[in-house]
Formats: C-alpha cells, structure tokens, sequence
C-alpha cells in the first residue's frame, strides 16, 4: 500500500512541475543558456594534466613508500641510468633504438661506425659558458672548432657526424648561452657525463679492430671492459646471438640513453626543449641513414602521445556529432507535417551540448585539468540524455490532441520522468562512488566526478529546457502549424488545388477527419511505431521463435563464459596512447629486442648487518639467487677469494679491506655509490645501507610476470632475516594496479545492489528490482566475455565504460520492465507487446543515434579511442539484445504471472460472462441498426 502511495504522490509532483514548467516554457528555455554561456566563459582557464603518474599510478600503492625510502637513501634521479625500465624512467633523458631493416649485425663495422665513428672518450660537463667536450672531437680538431661545427639541428659540417656525435652535439638556445648535453647531464662523481656502458663497449671493439687485436668478445648480458670493469649490456643490445660461454655473435639492436639534469626550472625548460631537439635531431639523421631503422623516445614522448588522442579525435567528434544529429532528426520525423517533431529531435541533442558545456565551465572554474579519458563523458552524456529526451516525446505521443498543452506536458512529466529520475539517480550514485576516495586510480575518480556533474545539469536541462522546447513545439502543433517552418497548414480541400509537391510537404491529419475511436492510432504513420506494432510484437512472441531466442541466448552465455575466463590485466601504458606515435613504435621495437630481461630491480638493504658473518653472506646470495647480479657484495666476496683472503673476516677488518682496497681498485671505484659508511665514535665505520642490481631472466616481459616477481620478493622481505626492499621505477604503475582497477568497479556495483535493494520497498513491486538486477548481471557479464574475446584488456577506460553499462542497461530496461510487472489482467504475451509499444520506440530511437554516433570513434588512430569504442559498442548492442529479443521472450513464461486466483477457479462462469457480454453488444448493434434506418 506505500508503495502505490508513494508512486502516485510522486506522479502528482512531476505533473505539477511539467505544468509550472509549460506556464513559464520562455523562463526555462532560456536559464539553461545563460548558464552555459556564462560558465562557457571559463575556457580560458583551460588547463591539461601533464603528469602520466598521476593518473594512471595508484594513488596508494608500497611502491611509492619505498620510492621515498629508497631516495631518501640513494637518489633515483642520480642512479636512474642503473634501474633500467622502458616507459617508467624517471627524469628527463632522451632514447633510442637502432635496428637494420635487413636484420643485419649492427656490432658489425659498418653499423658501428653509424653509431660511433671516431674516439669517444668521456663527456665532460662544461664549465660555465664553455661548449668544451672532451674527447669528442676528432684527432687533429679542437674541441672548440668542434663545438662549433655542429649546428643547432645536431649534424656536422667539418667532419663526418656520428649518431652519438650529433645527439651530444645539441645544442638549445638561451639568451646569451647555448646548451648542449654536457651542460645538462647526469654528473659522475668525477664531473664526467654519465653515458650507457655500451658506448664505451662499443669503443673498446672499434679500437680492437684498429689494432687488429682478435681477443676481444663482448659477453652477454655481462660483458667486462679493458679496465676490468663488469658492466650490464642486456638492455643495450637486443637480438643477441650468442657462441659458447655468452659470448656475443651478433645483435640485430643497440638502444642508446641520454640522461639529462632538471634540478631547478630552467634547467627542466632546457631539458624539455634538448628533447625535442633530440627527437628532431634522430629523425634527421634516419633521413640521411636509410639502412638502418631508428626509433626515439623521451620522458615527454608518453604524456604528448597520450594528450594526443583528443587532437587527432576533433575532425571524428565533429562526424559523430552531424551524424547523431541526422538520425536524432530523422527519428522524430514522420510523414505528418504538424505531427513530426525534428526540432525536438535537435534540441535533445542540444540539451545535452549545454550540460556538456556547463559541466566543463564548472571544472574549469574549481581547477580541474583536462586528460584524454575525458573523450568518454560526452557519450556517457549521450546515452542517458537521448534516451530521457525521446521517452518523453514518446509519452507525447500517447496524450490526446484535444487537451491543452499544459495538460499534455504534466501528463508527460507524470509519465517519463519518474523512471528518468531514478536511472539518474542511479548514474549519480554508481559515478559518485567511483568519485569518492575509495578509488585508488586518479584518471578513474577525475572521469566519476566529472560524469556525476555532467549527468546532473544533463538531467536539470532535460526537465526545463527540452521541457520547454516540448511545450513550444505543443503548441505548434495544437495551431495545426508547420513543424519545420512554423506555416499554417491549409486545409484538405485548399490542398486539393495546389500542386503535387506542395501536397507532399504538407501532409497532415485535421482532426475533423479523425472518426471517433482511432485517436490513439494518430502517430502510427510513425515508422519505428508501425513497425513495432504491426510486425515485430507479434514476432518475437512467436511460438516457433521463442525456441531459437532460447537458444541463441545460451550460445551468448557460452561465448561470454569462454571471454570471461580469459580476462587479463591492461597495465600497458601504451594501450592509451595514439598510434602511430613514438611511444607505439618505441614499445614495439622494446618488446621485440629487448623483452629477454625485465627492468632492472633495486635491492636495498636499509640496515647495518654483518656482511662479514659467513651466515648472512650465504643468506644475501640465497635471496638474489637465480638472478642476474650487479653486485658490488658479490664483487668483493670474489675480490677477497682471489686474494686468497677469507671471507668470513672480524668486522673492522672486512670494512677497511672493503672500504681501502676494493672501492680503490679502478674496476670497481663505481662500487662506491651503492655502499652508505657511517663513522662512529672509535673511528669505526659500519656498513649502514648498501643495494644490488637484480635482473630476472624472462622469456617475454608481461606486466603479470614482472608484478608475481615482485610480490615473491616482498613476501620474502617479509620472512628474512636480511631488511631489504626491492624498486624499479616500473613498480609504481603496477603495484596494486588490479585492485585499484577493479575497486571503481567493484564499489559502484555493490552500491547499485543496495540502490535496487532499498528501493524494492519503494517501487510499485519489488519484481521490477529484481528483474533489472538479472538483467545487469547478463549485460555486464556479457561484456566483459566479448570485450576479452575482443582483445580488449581490463584498462582503466574499459572499468569507467564498466560502470556506465550497469547504468545504460537500467536506462533502457527499467522503463519496459516496471510496465510489464504492473501490468493486470492479460496475459504475459500481451503485457510484452504493450511494454515494447510503449517504450520500445524510445529505446530504438535512441539506440540508432547513439550507435550511428560511435562509428567515427572506430576510424580515431588512437588505442584509448578504441578501448572506449569497443566496450560501449558492446553495451549498446547487448543492451538491445536483451531490450528487444531476450526479455520479451523469457518475460512469457517466466514469473510474475498475470492471471488471478479468483479467475484459476471459476473459469466457467468466466466464459458465461463473456457470452452474456457478447450477446449485450450485438443486441446493441442490431438496435443501433433498426434506429439508424
């Protein structure tokens, strides 16, 4: 009994606003455009998220705790060139790859002379205004001459240019000063820039060629220099085939990286632009190089070739925007020309522009920043806004001519906005969950907070300016006024006297001609009504097609089982950037060469133990087993045994051998960084911190593999007497990444349970809820099957169009459901046909238009575009799926069921009824007959 009692009293309230609205349509008509305009002002503040981190790493993750702890310890930025990773490098720094288009040997003469034709030496940092890099230049020319022999692009003109030559040659301008790479590098502790070991390898085998010298090898992935230093080379050469004993045949890739200082501002300005330049500088010299394939890659390449794809998306946006404005048109339009509604059709659209427009004035007014995930709050937007707009021209259409617009419009508001204001509230609740903190994805909650602001000005417009713009058009259409040019249309027999095409255009009904009882079939000249009425209703109940939908259904939930199962992690930064970029081909040209290794983890170990008890030496070497080691602990520990030195030595001896001999020796001086010596009170000094490299020998490097590895080494963390942590710079984007991904998710459907579950006891029945509950459950499980089967990996943008599934499957289902459920009296099959009457107009029409307006996403050359294209269009078509052939069928013969008790006992005296009934109108009939002649 509440529940028919709160459902009319809210019925009664929109009926009063739907006819305050329609006695002020000018007041509504026009407050939404001011609003738009005036927070349309705002653009100029219009600012763009520049930090990848911060919208795609987990806000809360270990990872960012042991970044702090770890550069509290030993700088990243200073020891970045060590913690190899691809996309995740921290800092400034410029990369690149050099291949063969002929998959030759680029340890071979020819390519290496490519790479590094003269003696390179050490670049040195140059003091104050000098260009000054040492060993640079040729033999027999300055080091000046030199310098000024390379112009600003990077390429030579006194002596043959080198890809190395020309990438340090660099230089940007400032007022007064030009910089080059030795101004803004990395420092050595010896003022030297740091450059990839493979530079200096590759140099050492140019000289033994020049001497002849065939005792020379590289070795894999470890390879030793002239001065005995051990260096890692297995993210430097890539493709590597090797002899016995790692020693190197050939290598189908070299990847050479610059990194570069950004201390201060300027600093980071002159970083930025010495990228640029680089970028510049390598496809330059691809240009003059033909044989070889060179593929650059900066810290700037991944944040410009994600905020790339709204560039290269305008011209598609605007396609989509003519194209659902066609088909909104041609949905409201009709042969009647006073009874067709275009204008409605556009103004939908335009209704949902101005709540677009006004949302954006508001996060630009409170200091939001835009990100290219903002592609999908417009069609998010457009889902809902459409649907609302044409439910209500549906309603219209189901008034009597004869009432006043006043009436017509709060018969309207009564009708549609009931089931409109709880899918909106429903979109606001699922968005505003993923807006809460509880989301740990930055990008995420951004995408929630906007859509839940969008959503609600959509819907406020929604009840006053298209509210409005009905009353206007009603009001046409009552003066038997054009629908398109507003002209009085004449009458049938002023018609009979004008010319053909004249008739054509203005075609329409009077009600004059209208005979008594065909009022409610004014609007089946409708295509999409004379459709559903006259062919499809009776189809799908069928008896012989129910077998086949039945059957298809199960063949749906087979293939989305299979996707389901198959559902895989898309922590791939590249998987939201455009194509055709840098970073696209850079990670293709990575996975391919350099995929035999992962990214370079930091083991730290952050407190003093005694590295001289023989006990934690075999611990330290347990925990690092079976990994590739850079090792400064097990360097000495062989130091000592060549010695002849035990091992297992008393502490102050151990730490003075270690500290004067072996950081002293020239091939392990570099050790010297990795060891943090505290001095105490005796003159003593104790180890107090020291770290490790650990490379994990890998077939192919996936995102899965990497974060198992890391949670292996956490665990054991965890249970070890040894205190270390492990980092990459990789580990900030993944760690956590499938729980924060999926908690956005996770939340807004457990908040939309409740949502159902608190409001079954305020519905008219409490089947409706749990009708729309199973109808979700097979929406989204279906989605998700077919997005896996469909290559699409679970992103960040795959979990936000997630969410917007639970609510465009309640927007389009709730509305034929509730009809169905409420309805008395008939049979199943007969309340299917009437709620697919009803509703099922409005969900076609805007099915058409939303789908019609996904097609140009499809041609964006963008991976994120085609995340988001992918799992929307799955949406809308299983969401129509269920809409028009799944429930219509199980709703047959599936509960709740429509027939009484009372009519179960008693079916006899039923039927005697029925004939007394009978009998009755034909008694009339013949009487109506007698008196008519």
């Amino acid at each position: 009994m509440l529940r028919q009692v709160l459902h009319r009293g809210l019925r009664t309230c929109f009926s009063r606003l739907g006819h305050f609205i329609a006695s002020h349509p000018v007041f509504f008509a026009s407050a939404p455009v001011l609003i738009s305009i005036l927070l349309g002002a705002s653009f100029s503040r219009y600012q763009v998220e520049e930090s990848v981190e911060h919208l795609l790493a987990p806000q809360h993750s270990l990872a960012k705790i042991e970044r702090n702890l770890v550069n509290s310890l030993f700088p990243v930025n200073r020891s970045k060139h060590r913690l190899y990773s691809d996309l995740q490098t921290p800092g400034r720094y410029g990369r690149v790859i050099v291949t063969s288009f002929q998959k030759a040997n680029m340890l071979d003469q020819h390519h290496t002379d490519l790479i590094l034709k003269v003696r390179v030496g050490r670049v040195r940092a140059a003091p104050g205004g000098s260009a000054a890099v040492a060993g640079l230049a040729p033999r027999g020319v300055p080091a000046e001459k030199a310098a000024s022999a390379i112009p600003r692009g990077g390429c030579c003109r006194v002596f043959p240019c080198t890809l190395h030559t020309a990438v340090t040659k660099i230089q940007v301008p400032r007022p007064g000063f030009n910089y080059t790479f030795a101004h803004i590098c990395v420092l050595n502790n010896d003022k030297t820039c740091i450059v990839d070991d493979i530079v200096h390898v590759l140099e050492e085998l140019k000289n033994a060629r020049a001497t002849n010298r065939t005792n020379f090898a590289i070795t894999y992935p470890i390879t030793h220099l002239k001065d005995g230093r051990a260096v890692y080379n297995g993210h430097q050469l890539g493709g590597v085939t090797v002899h016995s004993k790692d020693r190197v045949k050939s290598a189908e890739a070299i990847q050479l990286t610059y990194y570069l200082q950004s201390i201060n501002s300027l600093n980071d300005m002159v970083a930025e632009r010495w990228e640029s330049s680089f970028c510049d500088t390598v496809k330059l010299f691809q240009k003059s190089n033909s044989k070889v394939k060179i593929y650059p890659y900066t810290s700037s390449s991944l944040r410009e070739d994600f905020q790339k794809t709204s560039r290269v998306s305008e011209r598609y946006l605007v396609t989509s925007l003519i194209l659902v404005v066609t088909m909104a048109i041609l949905c409201c339009s009709m042969q009647d020309c006073v009874r067709s509604k275009p204008w409605l059709g556009l103004l939908g659209l335009v209704t949902i522009s101005l709540a677009t427009l006004t949302a954006a004035g508001i996060i630009n007014l409170t200091g939001g920043k835009y990100n290219s995930t903002f592609l999908g709050v417009p069609f998010v937007m457009l889902g809902h806004g459409l649907y609302g707009t044409f439910e209500m021209l549906s309603s219209w259409r189901k008034t009597r001519e004869d009432q006043h617009v006043k009436e017509r419009t709060a018969e309207v508001y009564a009708d549609s906005m009931l089931s409109f204001s709880l899918t909106t509230a429903m979109y606001l609740v699922t968005f505003g969950i993923g807006a809460s903190p509880f989301t740990n994805i930055e990008a995420a909650r951004i995408f929630c907070c906007n859509s839940c602001i969008a959503i609600l000005f959509n819907y406020l417009y929604v009840l006053s300016f298209y509210g409005s713009s009905l009353v206007f058009t009603g009001y046409i259409e009552n003066n038997y006024q054009h629908s398109i040019f507003c002209r009085k249309v004449p009458k049938p027999e002023v018609l009979q006297e004008k010319p053909a095409w004249y008739r054509f255009l203005l075609t329409a009904r009077f009600s004059e001609d209208t005979a008594e009882g065909e009022e409610a079939n004014t609007y089946e000249s409708h295509l999409l009504v004379c459709f559903l009425k006259r062919y499809y209703c009776d189809w799908i109940t069928n008896t012989y097609v129910k077998p086949f939908v039945v059957l298809f259904y199960l063949i749906y939930i087979s293939f989305a089982l299979m996707g389901y199962l198959q559902v895989s992690e898309g922590s791939d930064l590249s998987n939201i950037v455009a194509t055709a970029t840098q970073t696209i081909e850079y990670t293709t040209a990575q996975q391919k060469y350099f995929s035999n290794y992962s990214p370079v983890i930091g083991f730290y170990i952050y407190e003093s133990i005694e590295y001289w008890n023989s006990s934690v030496q075999e611990d330290v070497l347990e925990y690092t087993k079976g990994f590739v080691r850079i090792s400064w602990f097990e360097s000495y520990l062989n130091y000592l045994r060549k010695l002849n030195i035990s091992t297992d030595l008393p502490k102050k001896n151990f730490t003075d051998m270690l500290r004067n001999s072996f950081l002293k020796a020239p091939q392990f001086s570099h050790f010297q960084e990795d060891i943090i010596f505290s001095k105490k009170y005796n003159d003593e000094f104790d180890v107090v911190a020291s770290r490790m490299f650990l490379v994990a020998k890998t077939m192919d490097t996936n995102r899965e593999e990497l974060y198992d590895l890391l949670e292996t080494l956490r665990r054991l963390s965890v249970t070890s007497k040894v205190k270390f942590i492990v980092f990459n710079p990789s580990f900030v984007f993944m760690d956590r990444y499938a729980s924060s991904l999926g908690a956005p998710l996770h939340n807004s459907c457990i908040s939309a349970l409740f949502l159902l579950f608190f409001s079954a006891f305020l519905v008219a029945d409490s089947m409706i809820n749990v009708w729309i509950t199973l109808t979700v459950v097979s929406v989204e499980f279906g989605v998700i099957g077919f997005m896996t089967l469909w290559k699409v990996e679970l992103d960040c943008i795959s979990v936000l169009c997630l969410i917007y599934g639970i609510n465009y499957t309640i927007d389009n289902c709730a509305p034929l459901l509730s009809t169905f459920v409420l309805g008395k009296d008939f049979t199943r099959t007969k309340w299917v046909k009437n709620a697919l009457e009803v509703h099922g107009v409005a969900i076609l029409q805007s099915y058409l238009c939303y789908i019609v307006g996904l097609f140009p996403l499809a041609a964006v050359p963008s991976n994120l575009t085609c995340t988001l294209f992918r799992c929307l269009f799955l949406i809308a078509f299983v969401t129509f799926f269920h809409c028009f052939a799944i429930l219509p069928v199980i709703l047959t013969f599936l509960p709740p069921s429509k027939k009484k008790r009372k009519e179960k006992k008693n079916p006899e005296n039923r039927e005697e009824i029925e004939c007394v009934e009978m009998v009755d109108i034909d008694s009339t009939r013949v009487v109506d007959q007698i008196t008519t002649v």
